[in-house]
């Protein structure tokens, strides 16, 4: 049954004639009153195509240095043969005699402005009301939800009017307010702690509006250290905001997005991490009741962490920034972690041509969402096969797939390696010798080698936007996936 839109079909879409008509007066009065609506006003804004076209040709003039009033304006007209086409000389009179005061072209932009954007408002929902009604068959009920606030949030993206210059003393206000919470937190840091104490040091914690990528190849522990991170965050949240009160709880959580494992697999990771039980293990059943109750303990105390996973597969980039931003709403948000990127989709409704355009579509959308929201993204990404070919298998920026729009949109990109990974592989086998001694010597050597990078990881900081690069050394833990600070003078690692 066809429900009729009762009284939408018979009003007149929002516009303000009189106030384009006015600003427009204005800016041929005196030119410089162009700059109190430049920053958001386009010729595409007004209702009226003439008087769009003329304020492109006032822009235009004022941007070459030129001056822009009735008589150059009609000069050009007729020079282009369009000053029919524009009202001709008897409009742009009309427009000096309806300029009400100079002083008030910001609001007579503003106000053109606003119409625009409430007519787009109209266009969206129409499409809305369209597609339910079965305009875009392929599109179920959830992908238009998406594709609905891909186009508000490219709206408000496209058409705010919001931004601008802010004075460099409010800038350095906020650089000082930045040095002192580095100043009283201990091991100086500014940001939202990792968890890992040379990680934070090396880049002052994870900071708002930045967006950092970790990459590695299958199996050097890229899910590992990201729960690590991201379990050291919630954990420095959960103890800012007990430290005065034991009961308080946290302004803000930790949003883990995992696509490629379910929510009760990764929590299952993290119990192992905490408890030190073998994941393996705790899936088959395969430990005592010592072990059982050490897990049962760990997960009370960590139950409370302000953590929540979302395991929805091939997640848009528009439903991703949807329920950011719904949790940040609701609960507070201070990180969002993606596990991984290659598995998340573009905005409902968008057809890239290309798996790269694609992937930058996903990228530039996670910065965006970065900056929308202050808080800092991690997302993990996956390394090409070049890595392989090479004697050193240590990562580059070049390896990274895609890499061109992964590498510019961010801030941050380390590379997850553990040379133990590969000289496992390079285990000698007897039949590469002709005698045993050859054997035994070169066995004795990859032993000796292996001792050097058991329980190694290196953490490689390729590109910091705010800081240094370089490599951390880290301590990591196979049997329970647990990565973890690397005391070198003693010989031990870290954590709990």
């Amino acid at each position: 049954m066809n429900v009729p839109l009762l009284g939408l079909s018979q009003r007149m879409p929002p516009s303000n004639d009189r106030a384009e008509q006015a600003l427009l007066g204005a800016l041929l009065a005196n030119n410089k009153a162009l700059e109190r609506v430049s920053d958001f006003l386009l010729a595409e804004h007004f209702v009226d195509p003439i008087n769009g076209r003329i304020y492109g040709a006032i822009a235009r003039r004022v941007d070459a240095g030129q001056l822009a009033d009735a008589i150059t304006l009609k000069a050009e007209f007729e020079h282009s043969g369009v000053l029919d086409e524009v009202g001709g000389t008897a409009y742009l009179a009309q427009l000096l005699g309806a300029m009400v005061g100079i002083i008030n072209a910001g609001e007579y932009g503003r106000a053109v402005h606003d119409a625009w954007m409430r007519r787009q408002l109209i266009e969206i929902g129409e499409v809305v009301v369209n597609n339910a009604f079965g305009a875009q068959p392929e599109l179920d009920g959830a992908g238009q939800v998406e594709a609905a606030e891909q186009q508000l949030f490219d709206l408000a993206t496209r058409g705010g009017s919001d931004g601008g210059f802010i004075s460099f003393e409010r800038a350095l206000t906020h650089a000082i307010q930045n040095a002192e919470t580095a100043f009283h937190r201990s091991g100086g840091v500014s940001g939202l702690s990792t968890g890992l104490r040379d990680l934070d040091k090396k880049t002052g914690g994870l900071h708002p509006s930045d967006l950092l990528i970790i990459a590695g190849r299958p199996g050097m522990g890229k899910t590992a250290i990201a729960t690590k991170i991201a379990f050291g965050a919630a954990q420095a949240l959960m103890k800012e905001a007990r430290a005065e009160d034991p009961t308080a709880l946290p302004k803000a959580t930790v949003a883990i997005f995992s696509l490629e494992m379910s929510a009760e697999q990764l929590a299952t990771r993290l119990l192992s991490e905490e408890s030190r039980v073998s994941g393996e293990r705790i899936r088959r059943g395969d430990i005592g009741q010592k072990e059982f109750d050490r897990f049962v303990q760990v997960s009370r105390e960590i139950g409370s962490l302000p953590l929540h996973i979302d395991d929805t597969p091939a997640i848009t980039i528009s439903a991703l920034r949807t329920r950011c931003r719904r949790l940040k709403r609701t609960k507070g948000l201070a990180l969002v972690v993606i596990d991984y990127l290659q598995l998340m989709r573009p905005a409902a409704g968008t057809k890239p041509e290309s798996r790269v355009l694609e992937i930058s579509m996903i990228t530039q959308g996670l910065k965006a969402i970065a900056k929308e929201l202050a808080v800092p993204v991690i997302a993990l990404s996956q390394l090409s096969r070049a890595v392989e070919s090479r004697e050193d298998k240590r990562p580059l920026l070049s390896d990274l797939r895609e890499s061109g729009s992964i590498e510019q949109d961010a801030d941050v990109v380390m590379f997850v390696f553990r040379d133990e990974y590969y000289l496992q592989q390079r285990a000698p086998k007897q039949l590469g010798f002709d005698n045993d001694d050859k054997f035994h010597t070169a066995v004795e050597k990859w032993q000796r080698d292996m001792d050097t990078v058991h329980n190694r990881a290196e953490l490689l900081i390729e590109k910091n936007r705010h800081g240094a690069t370089g490599k951390i050394d880290l301590y990591f833990e196979g049997e329970f996936t647990r990565f973890a600070d690397l005391d070198l003078q003693h010989g031990e690692h870290g954590g709990p």
